[in-house]
């Protein structure tokens, strides 16, 4: 049997801005196994091409989204902060990261497991209509963030 979430970390998670306002026994759900994380400036929250098992839900600090290989510099796509999410491919097979992910400043997260909250969503597919409504934002400004970088690399 698994024991129940931490109140804290359920209640966190409900004052999000991705979860607030949906149904309490959902937010209850994918709280199981989740927890609170601090990382240090300069430390990796995820490494492109790694699994992909959680993902993040940032409380305070800043966090860079990078893009890069061995014979290049990181590129910079995005930089998340207090109240946005960090991570989506732990949504989309073959679950692993896309970017990598840096804390540019001390920075808060509540960790949430993707296999927790992807049989969540299986079960109940009313709340995972719902929650994927909200999430899809999240995807689409990636790409967006990241077409702009291209393009503006691409000018220079």
């Amino acid at each position: 049997m698994t024991a129940a979430p931490d109140p804290e970390v359920v209640r966190a998670i409900g004052e999000h801005p991705l979860f607030r306002g949906l149904d309490a026994a959902f937010v209850h759900a994918v709280a199981e196994q989740a927890t609170e994380r601090r990382f240090a400036v300069d430390e990796r929250l995820a490494t492109e091409g790694t699994p992909a098992e959680v993902f993040y839900l940032v409380t305070d600090g800043k966090v860079a989204l990078e893009i890069g290989s061995a014979d290049q510099p990181h590129l910079t796509v995005e930089t998340v902060g207090a109240g946005e999410v960090l991570g989506w491919s732990w949504l989309v097979p073959p679950h692993r990261w896309r970017f990598d992910a840096r804390a540019v400043k001390a920075t808060r997260t509540l960790v949430l497991q993707g296999e927790v909250v992807r049989r969540t969503l299986a079960h109940h597919p009313t709340w995972g209509y719902l929650f994927l409504v909200r999430f899809m934002p999240v995807l689409a400004d990636r790409l967006e963030n990241t077409r702009v970088q291209l393009l503006d690399l691409h000018a220079r």
